[in-house]
């Protein structure tokens, strides 16, 4: 378990790389034992954004399969993972899940934190899978061995766009389950059923559940549009809580006669499409009625890009536009399920990357002296990040200039565009029937709720 103690600062620097990753909710207890449960749709990444959101040394149950991988087997078994059989994998290797069992058992009595995914798979569904019992039948035969329970705490995995490279990640830790009354019936059936149900229900209060994907850009873009021109609360949280409430209302309108919500959701997604088209959003328009605002807004961001940031900035795009190139062309050639691009992209930029920099360390070590190439191969990695926040900035400042540039030479448009979208955040409001700021659409801790089959909307 060498890795284990240094796991979780890694995982927030690979996942704060990868993502623009943001982190809310309640705190996860740091010390003493803890169960953290969290939905699956990411592969490998999850582990990682589970241990970055808890800030401390997580163990994992990892399929058993993963132990037997080239370079992966070393790193899992170094992070202090527990290996499980899967059914599908091998049934009769399935009564070796005892001594996994016997293990989180000793992990959770020794005060330790226990990762683990209680979907028991990785997925491009929509909405969470159907959970398994294995996580109910840990937690109560850990707390029949030490006699009480124990926090058990939901984290939801949130994405924009899981597979792209600098989308919106956040990780949104839920309050802990209340279990205490289960306690005394140890890890009986009844009791292992009740408690799955209850972890199911935490889980969908801190996840996002679509009947299909192609209600995703609808609810989004109209939580946007929302919010930018009628919220109060522009958090992650708040947005995610947002996005449920609106699921809930879609799928209550798609069930009744109430046709209304086929205009709007047109509204929506044809102003949306527009809005990135010019490469603005939707919070841009709100405030754009004020030049002067749209002036300072654009000059704050330019003097982030002096002409010494933007020269490096340019550097490390030359630098190591060779590994960035050969990450995706990898990723294209392998062609992985959408659940596992992102980390073949991660696992593909560390291999690239790495291999790089130490192949140029070597050559000016060759051409300079060994002890050039040790200090090229020792400020190539603070370049790298630094082309990263170069990159980000540059697209705020970019979007930053289109807004003030439409401002000043087209104000009539954006003036359109402002009345268009305050009259689409009141249709939405209208359609929702709920009144400026009440707190179901503002509350940070939704309701679930399934939906009926979706229908798709097309902005054309």
């Amino acid at each position: 378990m060498w890795l284990l103690p240094a796991f979780s600062p890694i995982s927030r620097l690979a996942t704060h790389t990868y993502y623009r990753l943001a982190i809310e909710g309640y705190d996860v207890p740091r010390q003493g034992p803890v169960l953290l449960v969290a939905n699956h749709p990411n592969s490998l990444l999850d582990p990682a954004l589970v241990a970055a959101a808890a800030g401390r040394p997580v163990r994992f149950l990892a399929k058993a399969a993963l132990f037997e991988m080239p370079v992966l087997g070393w790193l899992v078994r170094g992070a202090g993972s527990i290996p499980v059989h899967r059914r599908q994998d091998d049934p009769a290797l399935m009564e070796k899940n005892v001594e996994a069992f016997a293990a989180v058992d000793d992990a959770l009595a020794e005060g330790c934190a226990v990762g683990i995914f209680p979907e028991g798979k990785s997925h491009d569904e929509p909405s969470m899978a159907p959970l398994r019992t294995g996580a109910a039948r840990i937690a109560l035969t850990a707390a029949a061995r030490t006699g009480d329970s124990f926090p058990i705490v939901p984290m939801g995995l949130v994405f924009r766009k899981k597979e792209v490279f600098r989308s919106e990640a956040m990780v949104y830790v839920g309050r802990p389950i209340d279990w205490d009354d289960l306690v005394p019936a140890g890890p009986a059936a009844p009791a292992v059923r009740e408690l799955t149900e209850r972890i199911d229900r935490a889980l969908r209060r801190v996840t996002i559940n679509l009947t299909a994907w192609e209600d995703a850009p609808l609810v989004e873009a109209a939580d946007e549009i929302y919010a930018a021109e009628l919220g109060n609360d522009h958090s992650a949280a708040a947005r995610v809580a947002r996005v449920r409430a609106g699921l809930e209302r879609l799928a209550e309108l798609r069930g009744s006669s109430d046709e209304r919500w086929r205009s709007v959701a047109h509204d929506v997604l044809r102003h949306q499409k527009l809005l990135h088209r010019i490469g603005i959003t939707p919070r841009d328009v709100a405030r754009s009625g004020d030049l002067r605002r749209v002036a300072r807004g654009a000059a704050r961001h330019f003097p982030r890009l002096s002409f010494l940031a933007a020269a490096g900035g340019a550097l490390g795009v030359f630098l190591f536009w060779p590994p960035y190139r050969l990450t995706g062309l990898a990723e294209r050639v392998l062609k992985p399920v959408p659940n596992v691009r992102s980390t073949t992209k991660v696992l593909g930029g560390i291999l690239f990357f790495t291999a790089w920099i130490v192949l140029l360390g070597l050559g000016v070590g060759a051409l300079a002296g060994r002890n050039a190439g040790i200090a090229v191969a020792a400020v190539l990695p603070p370049i790298a990040f630094a082309t990263l926040a170069f990159r980000d900035r540059w697209m705020r400042a970019r979007r930053k200039a289109r807004l003030f540039l439409l401002a000043r030479f087209r104000p009539d448009r954006l003036a359109a565009l402002r009345t268009r979208q305050r009259e689409i955040a009141e249709s939405i409001t209208a359609l929702v029937d709920t009144p400026r700021g009440d707190s179901s659409l503002d509350r940070v801790d939704p309701r679930g709720g399934a939906a009926p089959q979706a229908e798709t909307v097309s902005p054309e």
